[in-house]
């Protein structure tokens, strides 16, 4: 196996402190560009870190220059989304299987082996090859799972861990990756509440925008929700997936007056909706249907995890990129992978950053991320926002992430920092 590495040496050799490896996350993206823009006054680090570190990207096994993942698209296409009764649920399940299949003869045995204990070990082996004692490691979403592996593997050659937008490590089974996802998205609706009420530009002002959705969703149940035109409604329905869909992706962007206005062109049936595509790529599927324990045991299970979830968040009913990640799970073939030893060693203390009402990462897994560590420190910032070190509007927790890796300190305990 050949994992394609780059790297970009610290511009000030004489305050170098060594390397430092990231993962951006997917999962399934490549992390070359970390290093090929390690300068980029938008995408890069700050001159701090630049000086201190030689940054190092590389490209997990099996993704882009380490692997080219590559699977039937045509295959994929014919997967049902949301299954509809126990036969389509099935369908779902022999046609996961059949693409694993076709992922597998594709791509090769590497399918198997993408998990993030895997992707852990070539981090060392990247390490070694580097002539390194010790690594820093700085992981955004899914990349703070590697860099838990790294450390519970490799405790002794970490010098700092800093991770942002942290997933979940206690291998949540498929209810409880529903429940703190969906409870983030409902949560989110009330944000939007609270906004309307107090915001003059929100296009439902003095409207119960609570009502508002759940009228919405009744309608979508009863087949009576059309997608909104110029001079009224369209023939084209709205399904309340459909409607899920929008509010955990609009919802996560947190832009509550464009989400305000679509939400009220499709209540009155005149404008316009712009719709997301939240459908994560394939490789995904290789790599956290070996983390995570999703099985599900049959179409009641997921019938009654559905109406769990819809009794508990009325106003959004589920978090669909949750659901479209525990759904590509059935079938797929590959079982979680068994969870490592601690291995002997001192750990460093770890920062993690995570935002308050983030959707992809909610604070529940980042708060059991913290306290796996002995000296774990948990950061939190008041938004929405995902990936907090560069695609954050607030600039505290990059601040804090560069300080800690400069100098191992992590912020006060039960730091908030506050949000724009």
């Amino acid at each position: 196996m050949k994992i394609a590495v780059a790297r970009q040496k610290a511009t000030d050799p004489k305050k170098r402190l060594g390397v430092l490896l990231s993962n951006p996350g997917g999962p399934g993206n490549s992390g070359l560009d970390d290093a090929y823009y390690a300068d980029d006054p938008v995408v890069g680090y700050h001159k701090n870190i630049r000086s201190r570190f030689d940054i190092i990207g590389f490209d997990p096994r099996g993704i882009g220059r380490s692997g080219q993942f590559r699977c039937d698209d045509k295959l994929a296409a014919k997967v049902p989304t949301r299954p509809k009764n126990a036969a389509e649920f099935e369908r779902m399940r022999s046609l996961n299987k059949q693409l694993a299949d076709s992922c597998r003869k594709r791509s090769g045995p590497v399918v198997d082996h993408m998990d993030s204990i895997s992707v852990a070990r070539d981090m060392d082996a990247i390490r070694a090859a580097l002539g390194e004692k010790q690594i820093s490691f700085l992981g955004h979403s899914y990349g703070t799972l590697i860099g838990r592996q790294y450390a519970r593997l490799f405790p002794q050659k970490l010098r700092a861990l800093a991770l942002d937008s942290a997933m979940d490590p206690s291998r949540p089974d498929a209810r409880r990756y529903l429940t703190d996802g969906s409870a983030a998205v409902e949560e989110g609706v009330q944000r939007l509440a609270d906004w309307c009420a107090k915001d003059r530009s929100c296009a439902l002002k003095g409207k119960d925008v609570k009502a508002v959705v759940r009228g919405l969703f009744a309608r979508a149940d009863a087949g009576r929700l059309f997608e909104p035109g110029t001079h009224g409604p369209t023939r084209k329905k709205v399904t309340a997936d459909q409607l899920s869909g929008f509010l955990t992706a609009y919802l996560g962007k947190w832009n509550p007056q464009t989400t305000a206005e679509q939400l009220g062109a499709l209540n009155s049936g005149k404008g316009k909706v712009s719709w997301m595509d939240g459908t994560p790529e394939l490789a995904w599927r290789t790599v956290l249907c070996r983390d995570y324990d999703f099985r599900l045991r049959d179409w009641a299970q997921y019938r009654e995890l559905r109406q769990r979830a819809q009794s508990a968040n009325p106003h959004s009913r589920y978090n669909s990129q949750a659901l479209d990640m525990i759904l590509g799970c059935q079938g797929w073939p590959s079982a979680p992978e068994p969870e490592p030893a601690q291995a002997k060693g001192t750990l460093p203390p770890v920062l993690v950053v995570n935002a308050k009402h983030d959707l992809a990462t909610p604070l529940p897994g980042a708060r059991r991320m913290a306290q796996e560590f002995p000296k774990g420190r948990l950061a939190v910032l008041d938004s929405v926002d995902h990936w907090l070190y560069r695609e954050c509007q607030s600039p505290l927790p990059a601040r804090a992430i560069d300080t800690y890796l400069r100098t191992l300190k992590t912020p006060p305990h039960g730091t908030v920092y506050p949000g724009r």
